[in-house]
């Protein structure tokens, strides 16, 4: 994977900044509780929250990140791979489900509980309309973002910095951190985040943890509908 960039500390933090304080702050707590009042229903105001999420998290590593070197999207890895690469795509999918079961069942075990309104919400009202707004929001719209920052822009910086393995950890548990209050799928977020950045290490793309990301988190929501 190239990491030829021009990226410094300034834009690590801003961009840390709007993940770790402005979007917890302003948009999930704030924001999703004038939505929950106005549509009072949680799947909804959780589906537009994750839709404005996505649109700044986008943004935001346009702006500081890429416009002002002039990069393209190619600079955070949303660009062909090799077909060759193929191939590991449903290893890794297989291996992220499989690693999961067992990760959940310890945790349940633990009595390590969850706090998942949206994916209750969504049990409680299945119709397609709903099981749509809920798959698109996060086979689709969660990855795409998720992917682009956390291991387009966050891996490859810290893995310019200080190595692969650092990249690894740091932005992985960067992004477990992000999914409190999920508890116990924490370990999973974890897991899962390793996964999305050696897919990126090794194919020098972001699309294949997308895939393996969206189709992971669909399978979700519709174990969640058929629970």
């Amino acid at each position: 994977m190239e990491i030829n960039t021009k990226w410094n500390v300034n834009e690590l933090i801003l961009l840390l900044l709007m993940a770790l304080v402005f979007v917890p702050i302003f948009i999930e707590l704030w924001l999703h509780s004038v939505l929950l009042q106005a549509f009072e229903n949680t799947l909804y105001a959780g589906t537009l929250t994750g839709l404005i999420m996505a649109i700044i998290f986008t943004l935001s590593v346009y702006l500081v990140a890429m416009k002002p070197h002039g990069f393209g999207w190619d600079v955070v890895g949303l660009r062909s791979f090799s077909r060759s690469y193929w191939k590991w795509i449903p290893v890794w999918t297989a291996v992220l489900i499989v690693s999961s079961i067992l990760l959940v069942v310890i945790m349940d075990m633990l009595g390590i509980g969850v706090d998942n309104s949206k994916s209750e919400s969504l049990k409680e009202q299945v119709t397609w309309f709903t099981f749509t707004i809920g798959f698109l929001s996060a086979a689709v719209i969660s990855p795409i973002y998720e992917e682009i920052f956390y291991r387009g822009f966050l891996y490859k910086w810290i893995r310019g910095k200080w190595g692969v393995g650092a990249g690894l950890m740091v932005s992985s548990l960067i992004f477990t951190v992000v999914h409190i209050p999920t508890y116990n799928t924490l370990p999973v977020n974890f897991l899962s985040g390793v996964i999305f950045a050696w897919t990126y290490e090794k194919s020098g793309s972001i699309v294949p943890g997308m895939i393996i990301h969206g189709v992971f988190n669909g399978l979700a929501v519709v174990l969640t509908v058929l629970g």
